[in-house]
């Protein structure tokens, strides 16, 4: 089934399939709203959708395919690659994404890799998941410490109770305690001594954070 709100892009793409023995295109369509009921419909084994489409979009069109039919593997065909939509497809459960400068043949060996399980990504949105992964491998846990959260290592460090950092930051002594527990998940601790150790040893606090007395 191709979902795309171009025509002329649909006549070319269904062309393309049907050169090829094994493939039919059983329905299209310019609209994602339309797309879903096709699928609903139709039961195809792969939809080729696109981005930008009136009525509904081929992120939401994607989500309701999978959710009305499981079996239907979604093949978006786009002319971008942004990171957003690259990720909000996946997520919505899409078996690959390509871009609309693929050869034919490139396009027809998708649609059969998703038919049967698999995943394909074109070469540049692939080089944008790995990144994004990278990236994301390369946090760290003290990267996620809010401010705040830093702020409440800080005072901590300083020797200050739960009951005085929550009155230096106007807040709940039950709130600090609550920061203290995200913090010592955080950074893999299991007390104040352990966190600010770990502060101090992976830069989030300097020893002068520590060493100004209670009335810094």
């Amino acid at each position: 089934m191709l979902a795309d709100d171009h025509v002329v892009v649909r006549e070319g793409t269904r062309r393309i399939l049907e050169d090829e023995g094994d493939l039919k295109v059983v329905g299209e369509t310019g609209d994602g709203a339309e797309a879903v009921r096709l699928v609903r419909e139709l039961k195809p084994d792969v939809a080729i959708v696109d981005v930008a489409m009136p009525k509904m979009n081929g992120i939401e069109a994607s989500r309701h395919i999978k959710r009305e039919s499981p079996d239907t593997a979604v093949l978006i065909l786009s002319a971008y690659d942004d990171d957003e939509y690259v990720a909000a497809f996946l997520e919505a459960g899409a078996s690959g994404y390509l871009l609309k400068n693929v050869p034919g043949s490139v396009l027809v060996d998708a649609v059969r890799s998703v038919s049967a399980g698999e995943s394909v990504l074109h070469p540049a949105v692939t080089r944008k998941v790995l990144d994004q992964y990278a990236a994301l491998s390369a946090r760290r846990p003290e990267d996620d410490l809010t401010e705040r959260e830093k702020e409440v290592l800080r005072l901590a460090g300083l020797g200050l109770s739960n009951r005085d950092i929550g009155n230096r930051l106007f807040i709940s002594m039950r709130t600090v305690q609550s920061h203290l527990n995200r913090i010592f998940h955080k950074l893999q601790v299991t007390s104040r001594t352990e966190a600010v150790t770990e502060g101090l040893r992976k830069g989030i606090l300097k020893l002068g954070d520590i060493s100004r007395g209670n009335d810094g």
